[in-house]
């Protein structure tokens, strides 16, 4: 079961941790194993993996390997997954699927669309926002069925959302975006308040380099804790998921330990003044 208090509640009403692990880039049946037994025993329960970044069969194994040994069952755990952009379009039905069995799993807790643009077509091309309306609508088909317990997207803006909502039959529960104390997302977190979608972040380190930032050094010291404690914890303290990413235990248990502190106002402020809209990460604004 998810700890309520260190969940939130999506807008099917089903809870989803705060605290995910990112496999982007974890590789290989042993790292992969390894990392998500790390993740196992400093109580993470929620694996996020996409179709791009070809792992899924390999987390699918580890936990059907590493679950009982925990203690634990598949529906201890919430998996996360993506539709790649080469699917968008007539092709997301057996990406979907494909997802599923590569997984082998029955269902997926929760399916994004992970770009909102097709591969090879110009990101101006007319054709991406009919490519995401199609891949949509397969999405809410899997919902419907129960193969996926809920849907969203990932790297969408303001505007995709707004699109996205404006025609969709089954909202959006999730948007997974970067997001930072110098990437703050004001506008996207605004629309997803009113409208009842889950603003989730990745890339909370900025790719590693915040963990350097003088004012996170600075909070970080005084906290008595990592800068990246540090910047976990800034978000999950303004109730927003985290997907930290490292196939390091040590790392991966360091990450895990956001829940026996707080940052003061003052050193939330501190961070959050850093905001300078910089993306470290990939720009989809430019994403017809």
């Amino acid at each position: 079961m998810t700890d309520a208090l260190h969940s939130v509640r999506l807008n099917t009403g089903s809870p989803m941790p705060l605290l995910g692990l990112g496999t982007f880039r974890l590789r290989g049946p042993e790292e992969t194993q390894r990392t998500v037994d790390a993740a196992l025993t400093a109580g993470y329960r929620s694996f996020d993996t996409a179709a791009v970044y070809r792992n899924e069969a390999e987390i699918g194994q580890a936990l059907r390997e590493l679950l009982p040994r925990h203690g634990l069952t598949r529906a201890d755990v919430f998996i996360t997954s993506k539709l790649g952009p080469r699917d968008h379009g007539s092709r997301a039905r057996d990406a979907c699927q494909r997802s599923l069995e590569e997984l082998g799993l029955d269902y997926i807790d929760l399916y994004l669309i992970h770009w909102p643009g097709t591969q090879a077509l110009p990101v101006e091309d007319g054709r991406n926002p009919a490519n995401r309306a199609q891949s949509w609508a397969v999405l809410e088909e899997f919902y419907r069925s129960g193969r996926f317990r809920a849907i969203g997207v990932s790297n969408y803006t303001a505007e995709h959302l707004r699109q996205l909502l404006g025609a969709c039959e089954v909202p959006p529960a999730v948007l997974q975006v970067e997001f930072h104390p110098k990437l703050a997302q004001r506008e996207l977190r605004a629309a997803c308040a009113q409208a009842d979608v889950c603003f989730q972040a990745y890339s909370s380190l900025g790719t590693g380099l915040l963990l350097s930032d003088p004012v996170v050094l600075e909070v970080a010291r005084r906290c008595g804790r990592t800068p990246a404690q540090v910047l976990l914890r800034w978000a999950v303290q303004q109730g927003v998921p985290v997907l930290p990413k490292s196939c390091h235990p040590s790392r991966v248990q360091e990450n895990s330990q956001l829940f026996d502190f707080e940052l003061s106002e003052e050193d939330m402020a501190r961070l959050s003044s850093l905001d300078c809209g910089e993306k470290f990460c990939w720009n989809p604004s430019s994403v017809a």
